[in-house]
């Protein structure tokens, strides 16, 4: 859906939404999505119809692109944990080429499931599309868990230089650094430190020796996470997993090193969620872009036939989902920028 909303943004073409989705639960459109397109109609003064938790399908009208100051919060309509990830990624693209900087301020989720945490956004997705001109940083000075929500990303988009540049990353390079953040909210710290542990006894039976923290982050709800970095020549990559009723902290920890790992002894270039996230960008691009991804993911597809049907581009994806392959495009070079 965000790959939707923010082609509509950019193009000013109207888009339909349909066979919403969200996790195993709760099927239909919900908070979060709601706020992401609601959002993408205020930062174009845009409009949307059919725009109510549960439904199964939008229609956003996208206006003129503007760029400035804007607040969200996923529970406006209702109470929510729902993602600010998602909120971002929908609205990144669109602010980069707006012709001016702008300034988010999302509340809601920050860690929770079926999204990227924020320390991805900041640590792994930024650096990445920094490569093609994409000017952003993010700061979640309060994280926001399941099921209170209540956390806080804020954003600093400046205009992208555009068109974007094209990328070739086929291979990551020397392992550079590995860190491991293991935090707790409005917890007892020592479940951080079990956390930790578990997560570097993975790695160094690998032989990693990761730099380390552990931290009590703030919050309104209870939490806990372990995010792990890795640092490569040509890339960064992010593995991450959540903490949840009857879940052990040692069990936090083996999941986000065990995701790593899977990584780190394949060969593909972007981690899994990565390259679907790219996907955008290198269709907005300049020239050529090639990719490697540990993981095609059934996204990723998903992702490559929706801008297929905005801008004229085609992609080229080698390999089967599940497994390592390559991905190129030959991008639209798009430089559309609204009057700043």
């Amino acid at each position: 859906m965000r790959t939707s909303l923010s082609l509509s943004c950019l193009t000013g073409r109207p888009v339909r939404v349909f066979n919403i989705r969200a996790g195993r639960k709760a099927p239909g459109l919900r908070p979060q999505h709601l706020l992401s397109a609601r959002s993408a109609a205020e930062v174009t003064g845009g409009a949307v119809k059919g725009a109510s938790v549960g439904a199964k399908e939008l229609l956003f009208f996208p206006g003129t692109l503007r760029h400035g100051v804007f607040h969200f919060d996923v529970s406006e309509t209702e109470s929510s944990a729902g993602s600010t990830s998602l909120v971002f990624q929908t609205l990144a693209l669109p602010l980069s080429f707006s012709g001016g900087p702008s300034r988010l301020h999302i509340k809601g989720g920050t860690h929770v499931e079926w999204s990227p945490p924020a320390d991805y956004l900041k640590e792994v997705f930024l650096p990445a599309a920094s490569l093609m001109g994409i000017r952003a940083t993010l700061d979640n000075p309060v994280k926001g868990y399941y099921p209170i929500g209540g956390g806080v990303i804020e954003a600093r988009i400046e205009p992208a230089s555009v068109p974007l540049s094209g990328i070739e990353i086929t291979e990551r390079g020397v392992l550079k650094r590995v860190s491991v953040t293991s935090a707790v909210s409005n917890l007892p710290v020592k479940i951080a430190s079990r956390q930790l542990e578990s997560a570097l006894k993975l790695l160094r039976a690998s032989g990693i020796e990761p730099e380390k923290s552990s931290i009590e982050a703030p919050s309104p709800g209870r939490g806990t996470f372990v995010f792990i970095c890795a640092e490569f020549e040509r890339i960064k990559a992010g593995f991450s997993s959540l903490g949840e009723r009857g879940k052990s902290a040692e069990k936090v920890g083996e999941e986000a090193a065990a995701a790593f790992l899977d990584y780190y002894r394949g060969r593909g270039a972007l981690d899994p969620h990565l390259a679907d996230q790219m996907a955008l960008p290198m269709a907005l691009a300049r020239g050529v872009s090639r990719i490697t991804a540990a993981v095609l993911t059934n996204h990723l597809y998903t992702n490559a036939h929706v801008i297929e049907k905005f801008l004229p581009v085609r992609f080229v994806i080698q390999g089967e989902v599940g497994k390592e392959g390559g991905v190129k495009v030959q991008g639209a070079a798009f430089a559309r920028q609204s009057p700043p």
